[in-house]
C-alpha cells in the first residue's frame, strides 16, 4: 500500500493555525506529540522554515527567500534533521556520507533507529557558528526512535544549547521518550482538525470526495494517514469480509505493519458491534456477523501482542497468512 503523492504544497489550515501559535511563544526546544497522521513532521518543518527564514511574518516563513529554498532543497547548512535512515531515504532527506556509503556498498541496510553517531554530529552541529546569521535549527522525527544511547546524547545540548540553536522534536509515540528529554521541552499537543477541513485538504491532495469519506474513517479522522489509505479506498469496506473467508489476498503489497493495522481496526469495530455500539473505522453494514466475546477478546490480546514484533524481519507472506486464519477462527468462532 503505497503513500499517494502531494498535488499541492500549500499547509493544511489545522497546521497554519498552530505554526502561527508556537512561533507566537519563546522557547529553544519543542515537543510535538500526538497519535500519527495529525502533522507532527509537517508542523516542525514549517518551524524551522520560520525560525530560519530570511523574511518571516507570524504566520511563518516566506516560502521565497534563499533560506526557504534551500529547505526545499534539502541542502540549508543550519538545519540538522535527525531521522531514522528510512524515514530519510523516504522523505528525500541526505544521509551522511559516510552512511550512504555504507548502505551503497551492502555492508548494512538503512537503520529503523535514530543512530547515535547521527546524534554527535548534531551536537557538533549546534556548536558551530550560523551559516547564514539566522540562528540553527534542529529537527528530531519520530523522536521516539532514539534509544537510550542517543537520546543521552541529546541531553545536555537540549538543556543548556550552544548560542542560537533550537530544537524540534516531533512523536507519534511521546510516552516512550526518556522523562529528561520530556522534561527539557516545551510540550504541545497536536491538534485534530475538523472533519470539513480534513476532507477539503484530502481533495486538494488528489483524492476524490468518496475517497475521502471512506479514508478518513479507516484512518480515525487522521488525515495524514487518510492520505496513504487513499490508494486502497475501494478495497478497504471489502476486508472484514475478505478476512473472515480467509482471503489473504487482499493484503497483498501490504507490509506486515499495514496488515495488522487493518486487522486491529476489524478487531475494534467487531468487538463494538458486540457490545451494541458504533463501529469507528468500517460501515456497520461492511463488518460480518459472529465471533464469540471470547474468541475476539483472545484475537484482540494475540494482535497485541504481534505488534511488539511486527517489525522483525519474518517473511510477510507467512506472517499474512498466519494473522488472517487467526482473524477467521476468531470471526467464525460460536
Amino acid at each position: 500500500m503505497a503513500a499517494m503523492s502531494q498535488t499541492s504544497t500549500r499547509a493544511a489550515p489545522w497546521i497554519a493555525a498552530q505554526t502561527k501559535t508556537l512561533l507566537a511563544q519563546r522557547g529553544h526546544a519543542w515537543l510535538l506529540a500526538g497519535p500519527s497522521g495529525l502533522g507532527q513532521y509537517e508542523l516542525a518543518l514549517a518551524l524551522v522554515r520560520a525560525w530560519l527564514c530570511d523574511h518571516p511574518s507570524a504566520e511563518g516563513a516566506c516560502g521565497h527567500c534563499g533560506s526557504c529554498h534551500a529547505i526545499e532543497v534539502r541542502a540549508h547548512a543550519d538545519l540538522c534533521v535527525l531521522m531514522p535512515e528510512t524515514a530519510m531515504l523516504a522523505l528525500n532527506w541526505p544521509l551522511s556520507e559516510k552512511a550512504q556509503d555504507e548502505i551503497d556498498s551492502k555492508k548494512r541496510k538503512p537503520s529503523k533507529e535514530i543512530r547515535v553517531e547521527a546524534m554527535r554530529d548534531a551536537v557538533e552541529f549546534s556548536q558551530r557558528t550560523s551559516a547564514r546569521g539566522r540562528g540553527k535549527a534542529v529537527l528530531v522525527f519520530p523522536a521516539e526512535r532514539m534509544n537510550v544511547y542517543t537520546a543521552n546524547a541529546l541531553l545536555k545540548t537540549l538543556e543548556e544549547p550552544p548560542g542560537d540553536v533550537k530544537f524540534v522534536l516531533s512523536s507519534d509515540a511521546a510516552h516512550l521518550l526518556l522523562p529528561t528529554i520530556r522534561s527539557r521541552c516545551l510540550g504541545h499537543t497536536m491538534t485534530w482538525p475538523d472533519p470539513h477541513s480534513a476532507m477539503q485538504w484530502l481533495q486538494e491532495q488528489g483524492v476524490t470526495a468518496e475517497q475521502a469519506t471512506v479514508t478518513l474513517r479507516a484512518s480515525g479522522g487522521r488525515p495524514q494517514d487518510a492520505l496513504e489509505f487513499a490508494p486502497v479506498a475501494g478495497l478497504w469496506p471489502q476486508l472484514p469480509l475478505a478476512v473472515k473467508r480467509g482471503d489473504v489476498s487482499v493484503f497483498k503489497d501490504w507490509s506486515a505493519a499495514q496488515t495488522l493495522d487493518a486487522l486491529h481496526k476489524i478487531c475494534h469495530d467487531a468487538l463494538a458491534l458486540k457490545a451494541g455500539a458504533l463501529p469507528r473505522f468500517f460501515e456497520a453494514s461492511d463488518l460480518p456477523v459472529g465471533g464469540s466475546w471470547q474468541s475476539l477478546s483472545d484475537w484482540a490480546k494475540a494482535l497485541s501482542a504481534a505488534k511488539r514484533t511486527v517489525e522483525h524481519p519474518f517473511n510477510v507472506g507467512l506472517m499474512q497468512e498466519a494473522l488472517v486464519n487467526q482473524a477467521q477462527l476468531a470471526l467464525n468462532s460460536n
